[in-house]
């Protein structure tokens, strides 16, 4: 027997770690090489002709700049608002405080489509707030026009990245020693003067974190531009989809997925290594959150969850209620309608079988997405390999990359044996644990870097192997990011639609996509049992949320 030779309790421990990079690189790498090369090199020569296009275009200059100018104003606008509501979120205790927070996180897992049907529903031609004004007041058209605007851009970026920067700043700045403050007003400062020389340099690390995050998510937004923006604005992941799907102009839709690829990548490692000494520089203090007692302060906090409400929970209550609204006053008939599927309809298959199938792909989803996220948490704690710094980034960029893009990499790379998926179910819950799997990484890391290292070597002097360290060291404290994680895989799979738009089987849709072709279609019906399915998606969501309260782990997670 050589004795040089690892013992295979090692090459397990090997083979383990290895799985979440083998799965990255045979669903995420291997198809962006494989369309790059179809693209970028036809027939076994290098074409850069796209590249070329992107450089002497004006077109593609300005798209470039739409995207850049439009995600620095959702950027500063989102940040804007949620420093406030962070102030009142860390600094006072009222009752639902944990719940609000946990439900604000609802708008960033729902899909486009649902949140173009909820604001549809609100400020729509058709919506609540027209209905209402129009005959109140008399008006012959709509008083509020939002549609194909850059406003309703901006407003419906900010509805969904709202609760990402709350959250990010919440769990910085709770953890901050509360005597900073208290020293500061001893030597005479206040107002303004405490938040400029004092607040915002100590929380300039999750402030910036934050507005990376909100930077990358809406640089690279495609929905929300797609169905509310109209031709007239596209961002480089809107113009992807075109060059791909209407043009079929592979070359200019590799160009421009390099493009943003490459510009992702740098501001994820930016992110990660920024989150990764907001993890290091905490210091876990007492909860100094206190009832707020004067006129002021009770001013203060209703001011900022009326904001709430009305920026994240008025569009979703509106849709539930034009849901069960028609011509007639209330009724039920969209939600009968979705277990029929009529002839000529659009669909293959009857609206709620799509509900079984989401549920389906997303319960593969989480076990897939726990799995290998958990072994990747790991690896990029540092507590395993060195490259975790590179590795961070490397496994957030599934987030940045156009669903388009990926998409039609598999269509063109898994249709041969032994990768010959194609025409298989099983490419949606692979699709979707890409997308679930950073969520489930970040509840994790957070919970794994605060585990004390002394905690494992004295199991391991006391005789425990690796095995019983971490069943009886590291699962307990880290059992609740776990549910976390998993909650936040279960609702990302429910509501993915990008992806799930190109690899979904006729006969296999999901929720979002079974809405997205009802809201393709007119006709009172179609539009009534969309919002019937995006109401249904919404309260399983919000159901999920409620789960991760009732663990009492809201603002857990570095997102």
């Amino acid at each position: 027997m050589d004795r040089n030779r690892p013992p295979l309790g090692q090459w397990l421990r090997r083979g383990v770690f290895l799985a979440p990079l083998l799965f990255l690189a045979l669903f995420f790498i291997y198809p962006l090489l494989t369309i790059f090369g179809v693209s970028l090199v036809p027939e076994g020569q290098l074409d850069l002709s796209g590249f070329l296009r992107l450089v002497t275009t004006d077109y593609y200059l300005n798209t470039l700049l739409f995207t850049l100018g439009q995600a620095i104003l959702s950027t500063a606008l989102t940040l804007a608002l949620a420093l406030p509501s962070a102030y009142v979120f860390t600094r006072y205790s009222f009752r639902g405080k944990s719940l609000f927070l946990s439900l604000a996180t609802l708008p960033f897992v729902l899909p486009t489509v649902v949140v173009a049907a909820a604001f549809s529903s609100l400020i729509g031609p058709r919506g609540l707030l027209n209905t209402f004004l129009m005959p109140t007041f008399g008006l012959a058209a709509p008083p509020i026009a939002l549609d194909r605007t850059l406003t309703i851009i901006l407003i419906v970026h900010v509805f969904y990245n709202y609760a990402v920067a709350l959250r990010i700043i919440v769990g910085f700045w709770a953890n901050q020693n509360p005597r900073i403050e208290q020293a500061a007003r001893v030597l005479g400062a206040s107002g303004w003067r405490l938040w400029w020389q004092i607040w915002l340099p100590i929380l300039r690390p999750a402030i910036t974190a934050a507005g990376i995050l909100v930077f990358i998510f809406t640089f690279t937004s495609f929905g929300v531009v797609l169905l509310l923006g109209g031709p007239r604005f596209a961002t480089l992941e809107v113009e992807i989809y075109r060059q791909t799907v209407n043009l079929f102009n592979l070359p200019v839709a590799a160009a421009l997925s390099l493009v943003q690829i490459v510009l992702m990548f740098a501001f994820m490692l930016v992110y990660t290594r920024l989150q990764r000494r907001l993890t290091t520089d905490v210091t876990r203090v007492a909860n100094v959150a206190k009832a707020p007692t004067t006129r002021r302060e009770k001013a203060v906090v209703a001011v900022n969850l009326l904001l709430i409400a009305i920026l994240l929970f008025a569009p979703l209550i509106s849709l539930v209620a034009a849901s069960v609204r028609s011509d007639q006053g209330i009724t039920l008939q969209f939600y009968r309608q979705l277990s029929s599927n009529p002839r000529g309809s659009i669909l293959f298959v009857p609206p709620v079988q799509a509900i079984g199938n989401s549920l389906l792909f997303a319960v593969v989803t989480t076990v897939l997405a726990l799995a290998l996220g958990l072994i990747t948490a790991y690896l990029v704690s540092g507590r395993v390999t060195r490259w975790s710094r590179l590795l961070d980034p490397l496994f957030m960029l599934p987030l940045a990359t156009s669903a388009v893009t990926l998409g039609f990499g598999y269509i063109i790379s898994l249709d041969k044996p032994p990768l010959n998926l194609r025409s298989s179910a099983l490419l949606i819950p692979i699709a979707h644990t890409l997308v679930a799997m950073p969520f489930v990484v970040r509840n994790l890391l957070p919970a794994l870097r605060t585990i004390p290292p002394s905690y494992q070597e004295a199991a391991r002097v006391l005789g425990a192997s690796g095995w019983q360290v971490w069943r009886l060291i590291d699962l307990p404290l880290i059992s609740r990011a776990m549910l976390v994680g998993a909650t936040f895989a279960f609702t990302t799979s429910m509501g993915e639609f990008g992806a799930s738009l190109f690899v979904a089987r006729p006969d296999t849709p999901t929720i979002p996509i079974v809405i997205f072709r009802l809201l393709s279609q007119p006709g009172a019906l179609n539009y009534g049992q969309a919002l019937a399915m995006s109401s249904l998606l919404l309260i399983v969501s919000a159901l999920g949320f409620v789960l991760i309260e009732r663990l009492g782990a809201a603002g857990v997670g570095e997102f």
